[in-house]
């Protein structure tokens, strides 16, 4: 069975008139000291009989902590993953500026094999970033997000 996320990625215009988007640091053990290539666009799994859009909209809130910008979402389409996951992207313009971020949190044994569990938040920084940054700090597999917002934006000019 395929596991299905969606999410969305905004995006803004900053003075110079250059893009920008709203990104967020994986947290956990893992993540915690790696920068390049270990942030992603805020998204979470859904099941088949939910509506992506829907879903994207609750895992957004769930990770940063505030609800979703009351946008206009437009779907960038549906993106595989090394992993086989997919995830249906949505994007929308808006200058998000949250007072405070405060994710959701998930358990995890670690050490492995400690029998220690303890509960790290699903992403523990997010901010805006140049499209050019954002390309260095997005996980690979959705470096095609980014590339079809970009191709969506010019293709609207």
């Amino acid at each position: 069975m395929t596991v299905r996320s969606a999410g969305i990625l905004l995006y803004r215009w900053n003075s110079a008139a250059q893009l920008e988007v709203w990104i967020a640091h994986m947290g956990g053990p893992f993540w915690a000291r790696k920068d390049e290539h270990a942030w992603s666009i805020p998204k979470g799994e859904y099941s088949e009989d939910e509506d992506a859009l829907t879903a994207a909209l609750r895992e957004f809130a769930e990770e940063m902590g505030t609800a979703a910008p009351p946008a206009d979402y437009v779907e960038l389409g549906a993106f595989k993953q090394p992993s086989g996951k997919i995830i249906t992207a949505f994007a929308a313009c808006w200058d998000f500026q949250p007072e405070t971020i405060v994710s959701n949190t998930f358990p995890l044994e670690w050490p492995r094999g400690s029998g220690i569990i303890n509960h790290y938040p699903e992403i523990d920084d997010a901010r805006w970033f140049s499209g050019s940054e954002a390309r260095t700090k997005l996980v690979k597999g959705q470096l095609p997000i980014l590339d079809a917002l970009v191709q969506r934006l010019r293709d609207a000019t």
